[in-house]
């Protein structure tokens, strides 16, 4: 485990949120893959009370895959960027359908479901599988390219390929799920 992997631990154990309501089912990948797509582009706060709503509506995959999309628009409304509820929706019927309601644990398949990048597949295998799997959201992009001083915008694709590179360097092969 990297240096920086072992104090990012440590101060997670310290100072991390350990008590959003997604959370409270470490190991249930519904509600991880839930938050996660809730969370792009949007604030924990805001999140919090959607996650909740969307959880006694949809308790698990089958009910949001079942919904109307009416009725996951609906209960979207207000989080914004609305081709994620749309994917949302998409994604609960095909996994619902062709993997009988259990996400695949594999990047390749994960990714292959609409509204499911790289970061979020490793987001769902690491938290909801304790899988090594890099993440590489907004935060971990702006942690490493500060810590190893990488020079450029990750919305260039050299940089992109070096902030993968680090994140995969940095992801321990143990406590992938905290």
């Amino acid at each position: 485990m990297t240096e920086l992997a072992k104090e990012l631990l440590i101060w997670f154990e310290s100072h991390g949120r350990k008590n959003l309501p997604w959370q409270s089912s470490p190991s249930n990948i519904y509600h991880i893959w839930l938050s996660e797509v809730m969370l792009q582009q949007t604030q924990v706060s805001t999140v919090k009370g959607y996650f909740n709503d969307f959880i006694i509506a949809f308790p698990d995959i089958h009910a949001l895959a079942s919904a109307s999309e009416d009725k996951v628009m609906a209960l979207w409304a207000g989080l914004g960027y609305y081709s994620r509820a749309r994917n949302l929706h998409k994604t609960a019927k095909i996994v619902s359908s062709k993997y009988s309601g259990v996400f695949p644990k594999n990047e390749p398949e994960l990714t292959s479901l609409p509204g499911i990048g790289p970061s979020t597949a490793g987001a769902i295998l690491s938290l909801g599988s304790n899988l090594r799997a890099p993440i590489l959201d907004g935060n971990v992009k702006r942690v490493l390219a500060r810590h190893h001083r990488v020079k450029g915008h990750y919305s260039e694709a050299g940089v992109m390929k070096e902030l993968w590179r680090l994140a995969s360097f940095h992801t321990p092969s143990e406590k992938n799920a905290e």
